[in-house]
């Protein structure tokens, strides 16, 4: 007769600790790991469109090489890992127990967690992978990734169309990403009213700027991945690094690259903004 009331104990006891302040605090501490990361692809970015970059990548495999290549990098990696484990960790209890908000709880948002962290979950390993010294987990390229990931897809049953479909999707998620910054829908998730007119500012041109820049990063690589299906050509299809370089090719020349690489290192800092502000 007690199991049942055990059993409620148990969950109450668990959504505590979810709600508490040690997820809150991995959380946090997730928003500074995302944000060095976004500051540094924008920095090799930036220096991708105007000088030699030195074979750098400027994705995800490129930061991670860049910050082992500092002093005590192997340090900050493990700390790096870690920080992401939380965001992972974070974002799944959000998935168990909802996100903070009135519709926190719907399907729909339980089911956008879940997915989180596990790619969250996926990056955390991959950083933590290369600190122990499997060098290829950590730093490898995003565009050689995508282009087999792509090429296994479209010699499946139907992949042309399973591959059209993801990246119809990448696509649309960009254009949302987009919207969303532009209508400032982030400050929904921000604890607006304890900030200074000063830092509420910032935050609303960190958060336009980046999430502006975001956007379109995925949707031109929903549009490569659509090129790559109906083509049936593996090689049309572009991981972040050559996506963003992608955009030299266009009449504006290294300058949009520029202005990209400028809206990415802003994100980073609206990552850092998320950490102090950020509704958990």
């Amino acid at each position: 007769m007690r199991f049942p009331h055990a059993k409620g104990s148990g969950t109450v006891q668990a959504r505590r600790v979810a709600k508490g302040r040690t997820v809150a605090a991995v959380a946090r501490a997730g928003f500074v790991g995302r944000g060095v990361l976004y500051l540094l692809v924008g920095a090799i970015a930036l220096r991708i469109a105007f000088s030699d970059s030195g074979g750098q990548q400027a994705d995800r495999g490129g930061a991670v090489a860049e910050i082992a290549d500092r002093p005590f990098g192997n340090a900050l990696l493990w700390l790096l890992g870690a920080a992401l484990a939380g965001m992972a960790l974070w974002r799944l209890s959000e998935l168990f127990f909802g996100q903070a908000g009135p519709e926190g709880r719907s399907a729909s948002k339980r089911a956008m967690s879940g997915g989180r962290a596990v790619f969250y979950g996926f990056v955390s390993y991959s950083v933590l992978a290369y600190a122990a010294g499997d060098k290829g987990s950590g730093s490898g390229s995003s565009d050689k990734q995508t282009q087999d990931v792509t090429a296994k897809a479209l010699d499946w049953p139907g992949g042309q169309w399973i591959v059209a479909a993801g990246g119809a999707a990448v696509l649309g998620a960009g254009l949302w990403i987009a919207g969303r910054a532009l209508l400032r829908k982030f400050r929904d998730r921000l604890r607006i009213g304890e900030m200074s007119r000063r830092v509420r500012r910032g935050a609303d041109v960190l958060g336009v700027t980046g999430g502006t820049a975001r956007g379109v990063l995925f949707a031109t690589a929903g549009g490569f991945a659509v090129a790559a299906a109906l083509r049936h050509e593996p090689g049309k299809a572009k991981g972040m690094d050559d996506t963003l370089r992608s955009f030299t090719d266009t009449a504006a020349g290294p300058w949009l690259l520029a202005l990209i690489a400028v809206g990415l290192a802003a994100f980073g800092l609206f990552s850092w903004v998320n950490a102090r502000w950020r509704r958990i």
